[in-house]
């Protein structure tokens, strides 16, 4: 049996871009939750929303037994689409994209890569929540976020 997790994710620039954070909070279904979170000085809203699911990812495969099955939690489209959506038409496309009727290199590909490996190795399930509207765990990451941004200002 694999084990399970709720990943909840947030991330963000002040401005942006500018100085950012990143965060996440890993809860198992024993009760138990990691929390996490850092920052770059220098960086963009996506890079950091990208890199919050990215860490969570890295820490459930750590804390797994094997294959996890991880639902992510997060008040990023731009994430949640990417990964359940865009993802394979851009590894279709060599990593590229369509824009304005041109091939354009996807942005923060880097990061995309990443998302893929792990993608590959765990069960995802994902789940949309609107930003800054009350849900605890969204919440949380956001405080968090800003402790990030404050901390590589």
């Amino acid at each position: 049996m694999s084990d399970s997790f709720t990943l909840h994710t947030d991330g963000g620039c002040s401005p942006n871009p500018g100085p950012g954070g990143w965060a996440f909070t890993l809860g198992t279904t024993g009760g138990e939750e990691i929390e996490r979170y850092g920052g770059e000085p220098a960086s963009t809203n996506n890079r950091m929303e990208l890199t919050a699911v990215i860490r969570g990812l890295e820490t459930a495969l750590e804390a797994s037994g094997g294959r996890p099955r991880v639902e992510i939690v997060a008040d990023s489209q731009y994430v949640l689409k990417g990964l359940n959506e865009w993802m394979a038409g851009w590894k279709r496309n060599g990593w590229t994209r369509n824009s304005g009727g041109r091939r354009q290199p996807v942005l923060n590909v880097d990061l995309w890569k990443r998302l893929d490996e792990l993608k590959s190795l765990m069960d995802l399930e994902f789940t949309w929540v609107k930003g800054h509207s009350g849900h605890d765990g969204n919440e949380r990451c956001d405080e968090l976020v800003k402790r990030g941004i404050r901390e590589n200002s």
